[in-house]
């Protein structure tokens, strides 16, 4: 005898399966019911996610000696991760930046006139006569100089000590291009000008700045506090029944 339900396209036999087999609808009930009682379970005390939140916690207040394995290789994991990202994106931006700066059609190099023109202008004589060697326009060269200049007076300004070195090195470039360019005549005082603006904007980029030492005075974690002890042996007292031994007999005075 066979019935009418079918296994994979062919008739099938009544066995004791047929007795046993479930609706799909209470199948999924048990499913997630299984689901539910091990996701409780797991939070739990002593459960898998109810240690692993432990730790979580614990490693808020604990050291990095102290934090599981696991919360390790994820922080570092994470940390590489936000590095590479942060590398791709500066790079990115960093090519945008030079092939805008390319671009840049080439400015008027002024007349040198006036005192902003007396130390601009060496400067791009200088950047337009190595341009003329290098694989860049002369415009692009005094953009990124400006560009360093602003980053380094603003950045110094907020006391960014990366900030700061680039402002001392852009000063310090300035210089050396104005006194290789200037008119030979007027190269003492072009250069010297140039370092009296360069003085006044570090009054803005270098700010807070001092040569001072700073010294720091903290507070000994561990108090050492000097005792001189003193061990004296006292002598036992002697014995009440004593006192009329050999030790204690006088001869008699006449």
């Amino acid at each position: 005898m066979s019935d009418n339900r079918q296994m994979n396209g062919q008739p099938r036999p009544n066995s004791i399966l047929d007795q046993l087999e479930l609706p799909p609808a209470r199948k999924d009930k048990q499913r997630l019911a299984r689901l539910r009682a091990a996701w409780k379970e797991s939070w739990e005390e002593g459960g898998f996610l109810y240690q692993r939140w432990e730790e979580v916690f614990q490693a808020r207040h604990g050291g990095w000696h102290e934090v599981a394995n696991w919360i390790k290789a994820a922080a570092l994991f994470g940390g590489i991760s936000l590095i590479v990202m942060m590398l791709d994106a500066a790079g990115d931006v960093a090519s945008t930046t030079l092939k805008g700066l390319s671009a840049v059609p080439a400015s008027s190099g002024g007349d040198g006139s006036g005192l902003w023109g007396t130390v601009d202008h060496p400067i791009r004589v200088f950047l337009a006569d190595q341009a003329a060697h290098l694989a860049v326009a002369p415009a692009a060269l005094y953009a990124f100089w400006q560009l360093t200049g602003l980053l380094g007076l603003v950045g110094g300004f907020f006391g960014n000590a990366g900030a700061r070195i680039a402002w001392l090195l852009f000063g310090i470039g300035s210089l050396a291009m104005i006194w290789s360019t200037a008119p030979a005549g007027g190269r003492a005082a072009a250069t010297g000008l140039a370092a009296l603006m360069w003085a006044l904007a570090s009054i803005f980029a270098l700010r807070g700045l001092t040569l001072r030492p700073i010294v720091h005075n903290h507070p000994p974690q561990y108090q050492f506090n000097p005792a001189l002890h003193l061990h004296a042996t006292i002598p036992a007292p002697t014995p009440a029944g004593d006192d009329f031994g050999p030790d204690n007999v006088h001869p008699l005075q006449r």
